[in-house]
This record gives structure tokens, C-alpha cells and sequence, in this order.
């Protein structure tokens, strides 16, 4: 009969049913959701010392604090959060790129607690402690971070903040965060028009491209002179696709207009010895004669009568139309000069505090968001992020400990 295989193997479907019900799994369940924890923290397994502790944690519904624990662990720095950081540092998403000014300061601001809206705006910058006996902190290169990789140094250990203010050159006010870093102008600032800095920005930090922004309904009157208004011989072209996106970039990535990335072209083609450059006052473009740099005014021809940039002043155009869901700050006004009160707006915006929840997510739980469980969840982390002051390792924890049973 088709019923005798199912009816052989009934008594061992009750067996494993009655030990799932059992104390022991219990016990066992707890271990391995602690191992789990640490596992996705740390990336590697605990010593038996901290998995005690940390299923005792768990076993107490305190997965939270077992997370926190894990974070002890130098490999979530160096390797976890390194790995977390090192695809913004460059336009390829490489996670093997070598550590730099951008992802040291990316990771100590987590060890040290620090308001994760600053990234974007803050005078803030970590090297590594000068007794490690590694090349100094130098603007023009980036063997100092090469050489903490190298030795494996202890990142929770040994990062020191500092200020760009004091090791760049950058006046305070031209200060802003992992934008103003040297790795960050390497990728982004070096030749093109700067939009790159804006596009990646908001591909990192606010976890969307331009295509999800994209709003024809707003006025193109801030688009600069080297978009052709009729790409192809096409005006409909940039009417119904350019303008969606420029009319409310352009605006803002005005911000970066006295920044630069400088470089020999002849002699180093890849800019690997390159520094950000910044014209601050008095400092004179030769070509715009202006601080501007001329960047901003190459390939006038394509449409003379486009935007001219004679300053630093950004606006925000996307706090009308359909991206006001972006949550833009009330306390903000929308508008200012320079990179440093762009990047304020930027990370002020909901949208800034729930695209950092979804990348811990994604790297703890190991996958994206998936169901409505998953979103409310996304919701709760973000509200948990906001009440901590901002604070990268609270949604770490949070995610272990969603994610633990997985």
C-alpha cells in the first residue's frame, strides 16, 4: 500500500517532534542563535568564554546586549564594518579596496559613538595612532591606510580622531565628512563635473540613484550649459528624461563647486598621488576667474544659454514635487553654500536615517528586506536609530537580534 512508507517512518516524525518540544533544544537553540549573533557581527566564531556569556544573554531575551558584546570582537571593526564602508570609497563598489581616510572614518565614528549625520558634514577624521610606526597620515597618498591593512592593526584599538581642518589644508566651514575625504575626491572629484560626488552620495547614503528621483515637473532654469537641451537632435529627449534628473541635481551638487581632485595627468594618469583641492577665498580659477572651478563651466557650447555657476549656493528643489517623501528636515531651510550645509540636508532627511538600516540590515540578516514583517521591522530599527542619537552600532544590534533565528 502507498500508506506503509509514511506509516515506517511516523515513529521517528513523533521522536523529532517530541525532542523539538524538549528542554535540551531549548538550551541548544539559544547557543546556536548566540553563535549566530556572533557570527554575523564579528564575521568569525566566538571563543566558548564569550558564547557562555552571550547565551546566557540570549537565553535571558537580552539578544540586544548579546549583539552589543559581540562588537567587542576587533574583527567587527576590521573586517566587519571595513567591508560595510569599503564599496562607498569608489564608483566600482569594490569590497576589497584597501582601507582609507573614507572607511577609517567611517568605522570609528561607529566605535566611538558618534551622530551618524555628521558623516556628511562633520570636520572629522580617523588615522591611525602614530606609535604603530606606519607612514604618516599624508594628503597626497594613501600608504598610511594601506600600511594599517597591511599589519592587520586593531582598528577598535588604534584609530585616533582627528579633524581635516587640522591635517588637509580644508578650512572648518569647507569641511564635509566622507565627502571631503581624500579617498572620496579620488573617486568622485577627480576629472567629470563633480556630479559624481552627488550621484554616488546619494546612491550610498540616501540608497537611491538618480532614476528613483527622477521628477520632469520641476524647472530646469539651474541645469549648467554643458547638457544639450536636444541630445540627438532630440529636444523631447531631454525634456521627458534629462531634465528629471538634472533639474534637481544640478542644484544641488553646486555645493562642490570650489572642489577639486588635483593630479599630474602625464606622470600619474591614475591620480594615485593626487590631493583634494579647494579654492577658498581669494583663490582664483584661472579660467572662470572666480573660485569656481572651471569644471563647472566645461563644454559651454552644448547650450549657451544654460546655467552659469558663479558660487557655492545649493537649493534643494526636491523639497517640492514628488520627493518631498524624502523626508526633508523642517528645521532646515532648504538652501545654503558649500558642501558642508548640502551634506546637513542630505543626512537630516528620513530617507538618510532608513537607507542606513537597510545596509546593516542587508549585511547582518544577509539579505534584503523581503515581507511586511521585514519592513515593519526596517520601521522600528530606523525609529530605534533616530532615539540612540544616531548611532551605527544600535542597528546592529537590532538586526542581530531580528535576524538571530534565521
Amino acid at each position: 500500500m502507498v500508506t506503509l512508507p509514511f506509516l515506517r517512518i511516523l515513529p521517528s516524525l513523533v521522536l523529532v517532534a517530541s525532542l523539538s518540544l524538549s528542554g535540551t533544544h531549548v538550551m541548544a537553540g539559544d547557543r546556536e542563535q548566540a553563535k549566530r549573533i556572533h557570527d554575523r557581527i564579528a564575521g568569525v566564531p566566538p571563543s566558548a568564554d564569550m558564547l557562555d556569556s552571550m547565551q546566557g544573554l540570549v537565553a535571558q531575551g537580552r539578544a540586544y546586549d548579546a549583539a552589543m558584546l559581540a562588537m567587542q570582537h576587533p574583527d567587527f571593526y576590521r573586517t566587519t564594518l571595513k567591508n560595510w564602508a569599503t564599496p562607498w570609497t569608489n564608483e566600482e563598489f569594490d569590497i576589497y579596496a584597501p582601507l582609507n581616510d573614507y572607511s577609517a572614518t567611517v568605522i570609528g565614528m561607529v566605535r566611538d559613538d558618534i551622530d551618524f549625520r555628521l558623516l556628511l558634514s562633520g570636520d572629522i577624521l580617523y588615522v591611525g595612532d602614530s606609535a604603530l610606526g606606519v607612514p604618516a597620515y599624508n594628503i597626497s597618498d594613501n600608504r598610511h591606510y594601506e600600511a594599517l591593512d597591511e599589519q592587520h592593526v586593531d582598528l577598535a584599538r588604534f584609530l585616533v580622531a582627528t579633524t581635516q581642518s587640522s591635517v588637509m589644508g580644508l578650512p572648518v566651514e569647507a569641511t564635509a565628512g566622507v565627502m571631503t575625504s581624500r579617498a572620496a575626491a579620488k573617486a568622485f572629484f577627480k576629472d567629470g563635473t563633480n556630479r559624481a560626488m552627488f550621484r554616488f552620495t546619494l546612491i550610498n547614503h540616501m540608497c537611491t540613484d538618480l532614476e528613483g528621483l527622477k521628477d520632469t515637473s520641476l524647472p530646469p532654469d539651474r541645469i549648467r550649459q554643458d547638457l544639450s537641451r536636444s541630445p540627438g537632435g532630440d529636444s523631447r529627449i531631454f525634456i521627458n528624461s534629462c531634465v528629471g534628473c538634472h533639474s534637481g541635481m544640478d542644484p544641488l551638487a553646486q555645493a562642490f563647486a570650489y572642489y577639486n581632485y588635483s593630479y599630474d595627468e602625464q606622470s600619474d594618469p591614475e591620480g594615485l598621488n593626487g590631493r583634494l583641492t579647494y579654492n577658498q577665498q581669494g583663490q582664483l580659477d584661472p579660467v572662470t576667474g572666480l573660485r569656481v572651478q572651471e569644471k563647472y563651466w566645461i563644454n559651454a557650447n552644448n547650450f549657451p544659454f544654460g546655467y552659469v555657476t558663479l558660487d557655492d549656493r545649493w537649493d534643494n528643489y526636491w523639497r517640492e514635487g514628488i520627493n518631498q517623501l524624502l523626508g526633508w528636515s523642517e528645521s532646515l531651510r532648504g538652501s545654503g553654500n558649500g558642501a558642508k550645509s548640502m551634506g546637513q540636508e542630505l543626512a537630516h532627511s528620513e530617507t538618510f536615517a532608513h537607507c542606513q538600516v537597510e545596509k546593516v540590515f542587508e549585511a547582518v540578516c544577509l539579505r534584503p528586506a523581503q515581507d511586511s514583517a521585514d519592513r515593519q521591522a526596517l520601521n522600528a530599527m530606523t525609529d530605534s536609530f533616530k532615539a540612540s542619537g544616531y548611532q551605527v552600532k544600535d542597528i546592529f544590534a537590532n538586526a542581530a537580534d531580528y535576524c538571530k533565528g534565521e
